[in-house]
């Protein structure tokens, strides 16, 4: 069961969720930010000089990918209109509007392409035609 009524519209604020858009643009930095302290060496015996460069570059890393994740999700969801959100799609979504096929779906029963030719038994192959 859902814990909203049906009749209520779906709003954007509904949609974008704002903990867990912040959350998945943690989730995405942390990644970031842990594979570039590996790829830079973090983890291993090296100077420390070389191991705070690591540690500035991974947290460069980690929040930019936090910032460019964010606002990435931000504007896609900004695409989306709320109210085609839980509309109900009964045609092809690729063919246009006005194609025999999405008007309905019983339409390509009645269109249907010409029956080939049944095959010969002659193994013979056809001379091309020039």
């Amino acid at each position: 069961m859902t814990d909203k009524p049906a009749d209520k519209p779906t709003t954007r604020r509904d949609l974008m969720k704002p903990v867990q858009l912040l959350g998945l643009a943690f989730i995405a930095a942390l990644f970031a930010g842990f594979v570039t302290l590996m790829s830079m060496g973090f983890f291993q015996t090296r100077p420390a000089d070389e191991i705070q460069r690591a540690l500035v570059v991974g947290l460069v890393a980690a929040g930019a990918t936090f910032i460019i994740t964010l606002v990435s999700l931000a504007l896609l969801l900004l695409a989306v209109d709320p109210s085609k959100v839980t509309a109900t799609v009964d045609r092809p979504l690729l063919l246009p509007k006005d194609a025999p096929d999405a008007a309905a779906p019983g339409a390509s029963a009645t269109t249907e392409a010409p029956a080939k030719p049944a095959a010969s038994t002659d193994s013979t192959p056809e001379a091309p035609k020039a």
